[in-house]
């Protein structure tokens, strides 16, 4: 019975790497910091699924919580990133502004059956914040670029029996953003842009789990896209003699834009060769190709002096992207865990549509840290230094990209989750 349980984990197990090898990435701004222990094994725990935030990797997990627990926590993001350009054969070196970005989480399960379980999540799973000096070589493309997201997101379980669980949810997410760029006036100097808007989308999720045995587990869920009709304001600052020699140009609008979010499968086969140890490997695809475009409407045209534009559109062509992930548990003791976990993340942005909204590329993630117990309290701390290799040939555009090279592109990420069992 032991040999034909193996032989299943290894059949779903190849199954992941299967539909892994046809795509690449899953960076973007997605978020994958689900919780503290979630960080600390690399977002590997999609077959397990066996604490409260299962409701971000996998929910069809929850018919393993018995009774009423909660989870609460916060994952600090600290990026940094070298961006060189190059203009008429001078090279000058930028580094991103330090930042410190608070993606939160909280969960609650509820056993209401012997069969039947409700979850209700509370997170982020998409962010960005990329921010350089105002003056800096290339401000024309951006000089600020935050993204948040939070997410509600109800969800029911059903156990339909010993080795399977299903799950399906809703989603409301709220999105906002807060874009920044100069624009070049000739003999006036730079015009200060901002865009800030915000807006609901919503959409749903399903999960399934599958356990035959005691020492293997398969899980998979999905998120569907989200549609995102962003409605704000785009405010400009003018030089002295720009306004008043031009009081009409520039003059400040409200503005909307429309992103469609990407769908997103999690998959994960996870092993149990004794009660103490667990391995799960597993991959994420996400569906970028949704976002082929960012193109903001200005509800009255902007005078920009020489013309009046309805509209600006920037081309962005991300391709459909997969992460590979993998986590390794020890149940040290009964009150204390340790974890590991390794991550190849990359860039959906091809390298002729990168900008400084998102300068990086592929991404390596080691990932450490430790679950202790007490009562019926757990405290989750977790460690992921995030190195983001170099990318070259960042070629000049006319949407304000200078010929460019990224280079020392890293994160410190840190782990902070605390449960509860009633």
């Amino acid at each position: 019975m032991r040999g034909k349980c193996w032989l299943r984990g290894m059949v779903f197990l190849a199954l992941c790497m299967v539909f892994g090898v046809e795509g690449a990435w899953g960076a973007g701004f997605a978020l994958y910091e689900g919780s503290a222990r979630g960080i600390a094994l690399g977002g590997a725990v999609v077959g397990r699924a066996d604490d409260p935030s299962a409701l971000f990797y996998n929910p069809a997990g929850i018919t393993q919580l018995p009774g009423l627990q909660l989870m609460t926590g916060v994952a600090p993001i600290m990026p940094s990133t070298d961006v060189t350009t190059t203009v008429a054969g001078v090279s000058r070196t930028t580094t991103t502004e330090d930042n410190v970005w608070l993606p939160p989480h909280f969960y609650a399960t509820y056993q209401v059956t012997d069969r039947v379980w409700l979850g209700l999540g509370f997170f982020s799973p998409f962010g960005l914040g990329t921010e350089f000096d105002e003056n800096w070589p290339g401000r024309y493309n951006s000089y600020r670029a935050v993204i948040q997201s939070l997410t509600l997101n109800p969800n029911i379980a059903i156990k339909l029996n010993d080795q399977f669980s299903l799950a399906a949810g809703l989603e409301a997410m709220w999105f906002d953003l807060d874009l920044r760029q100069k624009i070049p006036v000739t003999r006036f100097g730079d015009v200060d842009q901002t865009l800030k808007g915000d807006s609901f989308g919503y959409g749903f999720n399903v999960g399934l789990r599958y356990q035959p045995c005691r020492y293997f587990a398969f899980g998979a869920s999905y998120r569907s896209q989200v549609t995102q009709h962003v409605e704000g304001r785009a405010d400009f600052s003018k030089p002295t003699a720009l306004a008043q020699l031009f009081p009409a140009s520039f003059r400040d609008t409200d503005a909307s834009g429309t992103i469609t979010l990407p769908d997103m499968l999690f998959l994960g086969a996870v092993f149990y060769p004794t009660p103490r140890i667990s391995l799960e490997i597993g991959s994420v695809l996400s569906r970028w190709s949704t976002y082929d475009a960012l193109t903001i409407r200005y509800d009255n045209p902007v005078n920009l002096v020489t013309r009046n534009i309805n509209s600006v559109i920037r081309e962005k062509n991300w391709h459909d992207t997969w992460r590979f992930q993998t986590g390794l548990e020890f149940k040290a003791t009964n009150w204390l865990d340790l974890r590991l976990g390794y991550v190849f993340d990359e860039e959906p942005a091809p390298t002729e549509f990168a900008d400084y909204l998102v300068p990086a590329n592929d991404r390596h993630l080691l990932n450490f840290g430790t679950g202790i117990h007490f009562g019926n309290w757990v405290v989750d701390l977790a460690y992921t230094y995030l190195i983001i290799e170099d990318r070259d040939n960042v070629l000049a555009r006319a949407d304000g990209v200078l010929n460019s090279s990224f280079s020392n592109g890293d994160a410190h990420i840190f782990g902070l989750s605390l449960g509860y069992k009633f």
